[in-house]
């Protein structure tokens, strides 16, 4: 007896051991242990196969299969061991011939072939590629069928797909009233041609041939040229009347003829989409009109409408073209039909906007086309395509889809509405592109620019810092030289230096402050016009001899509602900068009027409400700026001035002032010839309103006053409770709002209470609201180095609250105490 093979001692998978555990002594075969070589051969070879494969044995065909096998058998019963004719009964019919021929000695190679099989409980139509050979033993008789098979059903049903998209979208092109051509490829090869395109060259074998193989006698007249330059530089080429000779036509014909190029994925040219509209007959006709003037007043009227007709007709020609070729290059083409409202859409159209392709193909309702647009765009949608219907012509719009798969998408809408003879919209037809990658695109530049500022900004704020953390440090480091040798004399200059480099320290912060709206406003209702009047000596001083200044202020000037020392302090800057840029001298005017924005107008000037505002102008004639300075001249840091003539922080602090007063500041230059900066204010309703005045002091007390100083931040609590105790009074300190509340709630009788705003637990107003309800007649200072809170929350200075910000010079502090105390 031979020996067994590999697959009948070991390996072949899992249908390998069923093969060894199976009974086959009640089937023809017999026995494992008597199975011929020529079985346990054909056996190994079908088990040890990477494709799937059945080896049919004897005139019964019995089947032995591998696992790729097993898997085509879906859900069917076990077919190890049994006839062809059983496992596959619903396909005997078909298959039946093809193992006949096999056993006759004949192969049959078959690809996507059609069987109607039951693998999963119903017939149903699946696609296979397979082989039946003839299997011989060693004396050459044909013993049995190796059938190696592939299942194709996936890849037909694409294919089919794909053709009937390319029909869908071709029925598209055959309905355009002008005549299309696609080319591919640097030869130009044709891909499609519609019937008006036959209609005109005549029938030739298009299909597969090169433009030059199809149209020989097109040699001498350019056309192949201007091809050539399409593909070749990627420019559209649109031409006029275009006269052409073609074979087998005695008299010229001409076209307007558009070539535009079709780009594949990479944005390489790979085709040309050819259009165009068959123009001779307007031609002549304008021929004949130039012959015959006398012709032409007895054919007015009529060719008037001739005329029309031919213009309408090659407008909607290059509106199709148009909107072909975004539909050959990958965008999506949607037709509205005013009187189904219904859109039809192509494949393209479907995917972007989350469409079932082949319903939309056939026509969706209006409300399930638009059915993904963004709630937010929903209305101004409506709007335009209300609009659209309504005077037809061009429509252009951009909205947001939110696609089925979760994604959000930017899609391009361009259309055209067209209108019956009595001015009744009809249909309108368009594209859709996705401008997703574009804004995503455009959403990652500006937060480049984002950190680019933020970077020129920190970059500023160091280099400033540093020079004058210099000018502190140093000065400091020379007094405790001169103590350790016992030298006095001179200490007051280093101290002084010192006290001059903190002050320009905080001076930049508070303008840092202004630049985000970040600093307290004390704003009221201020006189413009007077205000204004009232700087005219100061302005005059800061501006020298050689520049003139003046005034142009009307009597009806609104009153506006602002911090009118802030709104000093920026129109001193201004003319400073006016100044400045007048290095040989010149004219600075100070103008304002009232103004009332409408909202276009507010929008243009850059984030203001529409509404009242009285406008304040600084114009010089001195050397104007460039467009490039003016984008940037709100940075801070950002000067055109030389090295140490200025910080860079002017016009920021006063944008961020008019900014944060509910206003906006605008420039106006030219190189050369001059600026102008315009500030808006919003006006103010209400009369003048008083500068604060300090209250009444309170009696005077034989007893020390007491102070209360809340701080978290250990040194500066130490050093402003030693200053206050050098001058007499009693001080206590706690570190935070609990502990505070702790000492408010004792026995001590306070005065005055000093915290800090932003303190750990309950904060500054919390404190100066437990303190004014617990003690009466208690005075309150809030201090804060970054007054958001106090900017945004007036509510913060009510109740006789008084405010204070970092840094502050002791001067300052203790004018402020006896201010309070009547001192």
């Amino acid at each position: 007896m031979t020996a067994p093979s590999s697959a009948f001692r070991s390996g072949g998978g899992t249908m390998g051991a069923r093969l060894r555990a199976f009974d086959w002594s009640g089937t023809p075969l017999g026995p494992i242990d008597s199975w011929p070589a020529a079985l346990r051969i054909a056996v190994d070879a079908a088990l040890a196969s990477d494709f799937p494969a059945c080896l049919f044995w004897g005139q019964d065909l019995i089947a032995i299969y591998n696992d790729g096998y097993r898997t085509l058998l879906g859900q069917k019963p076990e077919a190890l061991g049994q006839p062809l004719r059983v496992t596959w009964s619903e396909a005997w019919d078909a298959l039946r011939p093809i193992a006949e021929r096999a056993l006759a000695g004949s192969s049959t190679f078959i690809e996507d072939y059609r069987l109607q099989t039951d693998r999963h409980g119903t017939l149903a139509d699946g696609y296979f590629t397979f082989c039946y050979s003839p299997v011989h033993d060693e004396h050459g008789e044909i013993r049995g069928v190796l059938d190696t098979v592939v299942e194709t059903t996936s890849k037909v049903i694409a294919e089919r797909q794909r053709r009937d998209d390319m029909a869908r979208q071709q029925r598209l092109l055959q309905q355009m009233p002008g005549f299309v051509a696609v080319l591919s490829g640097p030869t130009h090869v044709f891909v499609y041609v519609n019937d008006a395109y036959i209609a005109i060259a005549g029938p030739r074998d298009y299909l597969g041939r090169t433009v030059r193989e199809a149209f020989p006698e097109l040699e001498s007249q350019g056309i192949y040229e201007m091809l050539d330059g399409v593909y070749a530089t990627g420019a559209p080429v649109h031409a006029r009347a275009l006269p052409i000779d073609l074979a087998g036509e005695t008299a010229t014909r001409y076209i307007d003829l558009l070539y535009e190029p079709i780009r594949d994925a990479q944005d390489r040219v790979s085709g040309i989409f050819v259009g165009g509209y068959d123009v001779t007959d307007h031609v002549r006709v304008k021929s004949d009109l130039l012959a015959s003037e006398a012709r032409l007043r007895e054919l007015s009227d009529s060719l008037a409408q001739q005329v029309e007709e031919r213009t309408q007709a090659l407008r909607d020609s290059e509106d199709f073209t148009r909107l072909a070729l975004g539909a050959t290059g990958g965008v999506g083409v949607w037709t509205y039909v005013v009187e189904s409202d219904k859109f039809f859409c192509d494949a393209a159209i479907s995917e972007l906007y989350g469409l079932d392709a082949e319903r939309a193909a056939h026509g969706i309702l209006r409300s399930e086309f638009l059915g993904h647009v963004h709630p937010d765009d929903r209305a101004q949608l409506a709007a335009v395509m209300a609009a659209s219907l309504r005077d037809g012509g061009p429509v252009e719009l951009e909205y947001r889809i939110r696609h089925p798969d979760g994604s959000l998408r930017w899609v391009l809408s361009r259309g055209h509405t067209y209108l019956d003879d009595a001015g009744r919209p009809t249909r309108r037809t368009g594209v859709g592109l996705d401008m997703t990658k574009q804004r995503q695109l455009e959403e990652q530049l500006r937060q480049s620019q984002k950190m680019d500022a933020l970077g020129q900004l920190t970059g500023g704020i160091a280099h400033d810092f540093n020079n004058m953390l210099q000018g502190i440090v140093m000065p400091l480091q020379l007094i405790r030289k001169r103590l350790e040798s016992q030298r006095f004399d001179g200490l007051e200059r280093y101290v002084q230096a010192g006290l001059d480099s903190a002050s320009r320290a905080a001076s930049i912060t508070q303008r840092l402050l202004a630049f985000s709206r970040r600093q307290p406003l004390a704003n009221r209702s201020i006189a413009l016009g007077r205000t204004l009047l009232g700087l005219e000596e100061i302005l005059r001083n800061a501006v020298g001899e050689n520049v003139s200044l003046g005034f142009e202020i009307p009597d009806d000037l609104w009153h506006v509602m602002t911090d009118a020392h802030q709104l000093d302090s920026a129109l001193l800057n201004l003319a400073i900068n006016a100044r400045d840029a007048m290095p040989d001298g010149g004219a600075i005017t100070v103008s304002a009027r009232n103004v009332e924005l409408t909202p276009a107008m507010a929008a243009a000037i850059g984030g203001l409400a529409a509404g009242a505002y009285a406008r304040v102008s600084v114009r010089d004639t001195g050397v104007g700026m460039s467009r490039e300075v003016i984008a940037q001249a709100f940075e801070p840091f950002f000067t055109t001035k030389p090295m140490g003539r200025g910080t860079g922080l002017g016009l920021s602090m006063i944008y961020g002032y008019a900014r944060q007063s509910k206003g906006s500041v605008a420039i106006e230059s030219v190189e050369g010839r001059g600026t102008s900066v315009h500030l808006y204010l919003p006006r103010a309703m209400a009369p003048e309103t008083p500068a604060e005045v300090a209250p009444d002091a309170p009696a005077a007390s034989a007893a020390p006053r007491c102070i209360l100083v809340v701080e978290d931040d250990e040194v500066v609590r130490r050093l402003a409770a030693e200053v206050l105790r050098d001058q007499g009074y009693h001080v206590l300190e706690a570190g935070d709002g609990h502990a505070a509340m702790a000492l408010l709630e004792g026995s001590i009788a306070v005065d005055l209470l000093i915290s800090d705003v932003g303190l750990p637990g309950p904060n500054g107003r919390q404190l100066a609201d437990f303190a004014l309800e617990r003690r009466s007649g208690i005075q309150v200072i809030l201090i804060t180095g970054y007054a958001a809170h106090v900017a945004t929350d007036t509510a913060l200075l009510q109740g006789g609250v008084e405010l204070m910000t970092k840094p502050f010079d002791t001067d300052m502090l203790l004018r402020k105490v006896h201010q309070l105390f009547g001192d």
